[in-house]
């Protein structure tokens, strides 16, 4: 049987555009509006905030928080930087144990996942039962401060601050789940090849794991970046320079504790910012972190999603 001749259909090019219905435009437009508003609905209580810190104090308490300062002011950040040395070392402490803790603390935790997936390590399930029951139970502040101040002597250093953030139970937990979904094929022909565990973690096993690393990476330096509470517990004012949010935390304090101490005087008061400096310490703790999260974005959602679909 003679098999009919096909027609070769005519290449239009990759720019031809494809006809949508009236029905798929308005699914497409009504969604390109909703993601706008949502996307706005986002956008604004961040700009709430620098308008707000760029407002007047008074005009705060006049009108309220505006989208756009009534009374422009920079006065609350005058105040911050007031001493400008005392910021630039807080940011450079932050920096520092930030990028530091990230990277000590994502090469520990993506080979503990690594360790506890191994089929040939005996005593993965019982390490794997000690960190889960780490996150259920804590041994409280005070044996902790005790361990930290007496035992290892660390007051009063940065590495009280860098060592307790460096591993967390559920990082290890969502690294051990990403490191179960890559095939287990792949550190079999590495051993097949004559290659080391840490060879095989480091060749053929960490290249693979970019969204699990950004995830958990972004979660490390967000950790470090926040902290104020171990700054608080281990160091005080014989350290020059302390992390930024602590360093903030204390402006607030003082300028609280300075209109406490004069209220019910004649000292006027009405000018000291209280509102408008929490609004410009948050436009100077959030910004630089905010500006890293797209970068990551792309690896933060993959990572996000490892485990969630079997196939």
């Amino acid at each position: 049987m003679q098999e009919k001749p096909t027609t070769a259909v005519p290449y239009n090019g990759p720019h031809k555009r494809i006809k949508l219905d009236p029905s798929d435009k308005f699914i497409r437009g009504f969604t390109y509006v909703l993601v706008s508003l949502f996307s706005l609905c986002c956008v604004l209580p961040f700009w709430l905030i620098i308008a707000s810190s760029f407002a007047s104090e008074t005009s705060i308490r006049r009108s309220g928080f505006t989208l756009w300062p009534s009374d422009f002011s920079t006065y609350a950040y005058g105040l911050l930087f007031r001493n400008p040395d005392q910021m630039i070392g807080a940011y450079l402490v932050t920096i520092g144990l930030t990028v530091a803790g990230t990277l000590i603390g994502l090469f520990i935790i993506s080979m503990t996942g690594y360790a506890l997936q191994c089929r040939d390590f005996p005593l993965r399930n019982g390490i794997m039962f000690y960190i889960y029951f780490t996150s259920l139970f804590s041994a409280g502040l005070v044996p902790f401060y005790l361990l930290i101040k007496q035992t290892l002597n660390l007051a009063n250093t940065y590495w009280a601050i860098l060592l307790p953030l460096l591993m967390n139970p559920w990082l290890i937990v969502l690294m051990k789940n990403f490191v179960k979904a890559i095939p287990h094929e792949i550190t079999e022909s590495g051993k097949i090849d004559g290659a080391g565990d840490f060879c095989i973690f480091w060749n053929l096993i960490l290249p693979s794991m970019k969204p699990a690393i950004a995830t958990i990476g972004l979660f490390i330096a967000l950790g470090y970046w926040n902290e104020w509470y171990y700054s608080s517990l281990f160091l005080d004012t014989s350290v020059e320079y302390r992390p930024l949010q602590f360093h903030l935390y204390n402006v607030i304090n003082k300028i609280a504790s300075l209109k406490n101490s004069v209220a019910g005087s004649n000292v006027v008061i009405e000018e000291l910012p209280s509102e408008t400096l929490k609004m410009a310490t948050a436009v100077v703790a959030t910004g630089p972190i905010i500006l890293l999260y797209p970068f990551v974005q792309k690896y933060f959602v993959a990572g996000l999603t490892v485990g969630s679909v079997k196939g």
